[in-house]
């Protein structure tokens, strides 16, 4: 059974954060959902994909986020519910789209949620997407539970076509990656077409029309602000009873704040704003005015402080505000218990001593990340460091192969975004003598590097672009792209060769290579590198986890390390990285229930030690 869509109406289901989103916007009527996997994100659109066909949805992978966006726009502006789910740094890439369809507004209700990453779990940045509210002028919604992610999205649904505008659900790592339970409602069965009326005076924004389109959002926020006053979203919480201490909060925060409170014994009053742009300030004002010092705990950016002491100095409120421009609480990571004690023991000026002394040891062995057993892109990084003996400077994009910057491969020296080692590597060999590699993985580059390498080509720019194609999105669970094998959820889909994309965007020396043929990986980037101009090599092997789990009755070719033939030499470990092969002692061994079987160790060993299970 799945429980996002089979549970039955008024039962109790154990759900993520992200599943709760899911089931949320498919009892609000949801029609389209659009995404570009990433997480903390990814389970929204997993969720959706499985149900679609049942649900009676359109749901697509789409090739990134700007056109998860557009699609999910064109259907919200024909009036059916739409919903567009993506990481915090994907929003980036829809800012475009999203900061004019404030402007024109919706018509059918238009949820975004971005997914935010605190602490860098899984991102190249911590941003707080809460500036985007502000920013754009929309009203946004932050859950703390997967309860609440179930009635926000159903409510963002009903405000975004109250207000015709779109709503923006934050969620956060914690909130979208913990499980809690849900009480489930009926599901509503959408429509499957709407219809475009056409109004080019609000939907075609050419300057004269912006203009008028701007007055009238500033106008619709005065609405959405009167919303969140009378929002059930914002709510105060007694702790022990309440007092004259209190605290506003949101998000994530807001778990860590209720138990640090009850932890310190603390009588205090939490102001939890779960709709929490455009601020309800009356209702700020009303709890400033109420509380004598007031401590603002909220992950990342001050915002809610900078708009506290807003309303308080309108306000005149006398009421003492303490927050991260006190120093009390930090501007970087998620916040945990420990944090927010340390925190309000400040703010409330309370001794440490009164804060329990339960702490994570510092002491415990780190666990990196690594290339999974079998990666094809181990071999990749194994022969280029041969080929170029790391006399080289490595432009690397997002993806498992970003992994590559850890020893022995050291094969990462710039990376910023999605699609930006194309562009760097362009700048980078244009000021520097050392030859230069780009690495990007294959749904990266359908993703965002297309337009660089034609920029590349059209400049004259020399480098070696090398696409690590292993057949689909692997880091954020093998979902498809245009350029994987045929798609389960969409059997009609075409698949799109990398190969005439490359040629197509002017390249002239394309060459396939399988990684695992390492002689001939290492002969073609030395040749490559030799060339003037833009060349491409495509790095094709399928991920191992998807052979691993697609292969029926074939022979997994395990292998084993001859002791008596093994010189020590230690190459298969300095050299190299599989998580099968391990060193004890100095003594190099295959564990043979991770063994993927690729053969790549035993091509690696100089010594032919490495041998083949029979």
């Amino acid at each position: 059974m799945n429980s996002v869509i089979d549970a039955k109406p008024g039962s109790k289901v154990l759900l993520l954060g992200n599943e709760a989103i899911a089931r949320g916007a498919l009892e609000a009527g949801l029609s389209v959902a659009t995404t570009y996997p990433g997480t903390p994100a990814s389970e929204i659109g997993d969720t959706l994909s499985k149900v679609a066909e049942k649900a009676g949805i359109y749901f697509e992978y789409s090739i990134n986020e700007k056109v998860a966006m557009e699609i999910a726009i064109g259907a919200a502006t024909s009036g059916v519910r739409a919903l567009v789910s993506m990481k915090h740094v994907g929003v980036n890439v829809a800012s475009d789209p999203l900061m004019t369809f404030a402007y024109t507004g919706t018509r059918g209700g238009f949820v975004l949620v971005t997914a935010d990453d605190a602490s860098c779990h899984s991102s190249q940045n911590e941003q707080d997407n809460r500036c985007y509210a502000l920013f754009g002028g929309f009203p946004l919604l932050e859950p703390s539970s997967p309860r609440e992610c179930h009635e926000m999205t159903k409510r963002a649904f009903d405000i975004s076509e109250e207000l015709g505008m779109p709503v923006m659900l934050r969620t956060t790592t914690r909130v979208s990656h913990v499980r809690g339970p849900v009480v489930v409602g009926d599901l509503v069965k959408p429509p499957q077409k709407g219809e475009f009326v056409k109004e080019p005076e609000r939907f075609v924004t050419v300057p004269a029309v912006a203009r008028v389109r701007h007055q009238a959002l500033l106008g619709q926020l005065g609405k959405a602000e009167q919303m969140a006053e009378e929002s059930e979203f914002n709510r105060v919480i007694k702790i022990n009873g309440g007092g004259r201490p209190g605290i506003i909060t949101s998000s994530a925060a807001t778990n860590s704040a209720i138990d640090a409170s009850t932890s310190l014994g603390l009588s205090v009053d939490i102001l939890k704003l779960g709709f929490s742009h455009p601020i309800p300030s009356e209702r700020v004002l009303e709890f400033l005015q109420a509380h004598d010092t007031v401590a603002i705990v909220e992950e990342l950016e001050p915002i809610l402080e900078l708009q506290t002491r807003s309303i308080a100095q309108r306000g005149r409120s006398e009421s003492k505000i303490i927050g991260k421009l006190d120093g009390a609480f930090p501007r970087v990571y998620e916040f945990d218990q420990i944090i927010a004690e340390r925190g309000l023991c400040r703010a409330f000026s309370m001794g440490f001593e009164s804060a329990p002394t339960c702490e994570t040891s510092a002491d415990l062995p780190v666990r990196p990340p690594v290339l999974c057993a079998g990666c094809p892109h181990s071999a990749t990084y194994f022969a280029v460091g041969k080929a170029t003996k790391h006399k080289a400077l490595f432009a690397t994009d997002i993806g498992c192969y970003t992994l590559g910057v850890a020893p022995p491969y050291s094969a990462a020296d710039l990376l910023v975004c999605m699609g930006s080692s194309v562009g760097t590597a362009g700048g980078l060999a244009k000021v520097n003598d050392l030859p230069v590699i780009a690495f990007i993985g294959d749904s990266t580059f359908f993703h965002s590097g297309i337009p660089a390498l034609i920029n590349a080509v059209h400049h004259r720019h020399k480098f070696l672009l090398m696409i690590l194609d292993n057949r689909t999105t692997a880091m954020t669970g093998h979902q498809p792209h245009p350029g994987s094998r045929p798609d389960p959820l969409n059997p009609e889909a075409i698949q799109i060769p990398l190969e005439d994309i490359v040629r197509g965007c002017g390249v002239p020396r394309v060459k396939t290579v399988d990684p695992y043929d390492i002689d001939s990986m290492a002969d073609s980037v030395s040749e490559a590198l030799a060339l003037d101009g833009v060349s491409v090599i495509i790095a094709r092997r399928e991920c191992a986890l998807i052979a691993k789990r697609d292969r029926t009755g074939a022979i997994i070719r395990k292998h084993y390390i001859d002791q008596d033939e093994c010189k020590k030499c230690r190459t298969c470990v300095t050299k190299f990285q599989c998580p099968a092969v391990t060193s004890i002692d100095k003594v190099q061994t295959i564990n043979p229930s991770l063994c993927a079987g690729c053969g790549v160790c035993a091509k690696v060993c100089p010594y032919g030690a490495i041998k083949e299970v029979k």
